[in-house]
């Protein structure tokens, strides 16, 4: 069962990112406040979730969160900052969203450049012990992975209905016989063998 805070009678947020492993594509993050009382038997990391259960989720945040924002850095500001800094450039744009301000900030994860007047967390794998964080995790990672869908649209070939962006077999044989759109990520070498040398900055 995940712990439904780390300071009892304290506003807490969970902040949690998604797509930061892909080639194409924003990344998404979200910031989440949860009753002090919520309870999900459900809720957990989002990858450990199905589609649909994730989904299923999503609604039941949306509905019983006290507030909720999400945060998005474009690809070109990827290329920028650096994936490491653009994923906590969103995370700070989730909590410039929330309607009511944060006391604390659960951080997934061991990186976070502090948000201004609101101490923070970091929590390893936190989206697995936090339920604030699990429902961060649950909103980035449908949030976004809505956005790779409608890219897909756009650019069929590579195969973002599916993968959201990661480097699978099809995106890269895509990528090695028709070149990157612009929505991919620049910080990265494509070799003649379809190979990807991935550059994720500090």
């Amino acid at each position: 069962m995940l712990l439904p805070y780390l300071h009892k009678d304290v506003v807490e947020a969970g902040c949690d990112e998604a797509g930061r492993g892909c080639l194409a594509g924003a990344v998404y993050a979200a910031a989440v406040i949860l009753p002090p009382d919520f309870r999900n038997e459900q809720l957990n990391d989002s990858k450990q979730l199905s589609e649909r259960q994730r989904y299923t989720l999503r609604e039941v945040i949306l509905r019983e969160a006290v507030a909720w924002a999400i945060g998005v850095v474009s690809p070109q500001e990827i290329d920028e900052l650096n994936i490491l800094h653009a994923s906590i450039l969103a995370m700070h744009r989730a909590v410039d969203g929330l309607r009511v301000r944060p006391q604390h900030l659960l951080i997934d994860g061991n990186r976070f450049r502090p948000y201004p007047g609101i101490p923070h967390t970091t929590v390893v794998k936190g989206d697995a012990k936090y339920l604030s964080i699990a429902a961060a995790s649950v909103l980035a990672k449908t949030y976004r992975d809505d956005y790779m869908l409608r890219l897909h649209a756009e650019y069929p070939a590579y195969g973002w209905d599916k993968n959201k962006g990661y480097p699978t077999a099809k995106h890269r044989a895509a990528l090695a016989e028709q070149g990157a759109t612009p929505y991919h990520r620049r910080t990265f070498h494509l070799w003649g063998d379809g190979q990807l040398e991935l550059k994720f900055g500090e």
